[in-house]
C-alpha cells in the first residue's frame, strides 16, 4: 500500500483550483434547486466503496448528506464543495479518496459544474497539503495515467452489480 501512495503522491501535479462565492439573494426557488442538486451529489458519491474496506464510503461515515454543498455560481452552472471526514486522522488512503470522488463526480454529474474537494477540518494531520493535491487538475490527470493507480480507483467507483 506504500507503494500506492508513493506513487499517487509523485503522480499529482500543480494546484490550481478556480472557485467562486456564492451568490447573494438567491431566490427560494434557487435555494431548493441547490438543495435538490446536493442530494443528487450525495446519492452518486455515497456508494464510493474504501479503498481498504469492504464498505462504502457511507457506511464508514466518511460522507454524509450535511458534507455536499452547491451553489449555482452562474446560469445553469454549481460549485459542488465536497468535505469529507476519514476514518482516523493519520489515514494514508486520504488523498485516494480524495481521488475517488472527484474522478466519480466528474463522470456522472449530469449538470455544468466546478467541484472543490476538502477533508473536514481538522479531521486529518495533513490536510492541507491534501487538499492541495485533490484540487489540482495536474496531478488528478497525472495520478489517472498511473495503471496501478487507475485500477483502483475504478475498483471504488464502479458500481456494484
Amino acid at each position: 500500500m506504500s507503494l500506492v501512495l508513493g506513487l499517487l503522491a509523485q503522480a499529482l501535479g500543480r494546484a490550481l483550483r478556480y472557485s467562486a462565492p456564492p451568490r447573494a439573494g438567491h431566490a427560494p426557488r434557487g435555494r431548493a434547486m441547490e438543495q435538490d442538486k446536493a442530494l443528487e451529489v450525495y446519492d452518486i458519491i455515497r456508494t464510493i466503496r474504501d479503498p481498504e474496506k469492504p464498505n462504502t464510503l457511507e457506511e464508514l461515515e466518511v460522507v454524509t448528506e450535511s458534507c455536499v454543498e452547491v451553489n449555482e455560481i452562474g446560469e445553469d452552472e454549481y460549485l459542488v464543495i465536497i468535505r469529507f471526514t476519514p476514518t482516523v486522522p493519520h489515514c494514508s488512503l486520504a488523498t485516494l479518496i480524495g481521488l475517488c470522488l472527484r474522478i466519480k463526480l466528474q463522470r456522472c454529474l449530469p449538470f455544468r459544474h466546478k467541484l472543490e474537494i476538502y477533508i473536514s477540518e481538522g479531521t486529518h494531520s495533513t490536510e492541507e497539503d491534501i487538499n492541495k493535491q485533490i484540487n489540482d487538475k495536474e496531478r488528478v490527470a497525472a495520478a489517472m495515467e498511473n495503471p496501478n493507480l487507475r485500477e483502483i480507483v475504478e475498483q471504488c467507483v464502479t458500481e456494484p452489480d
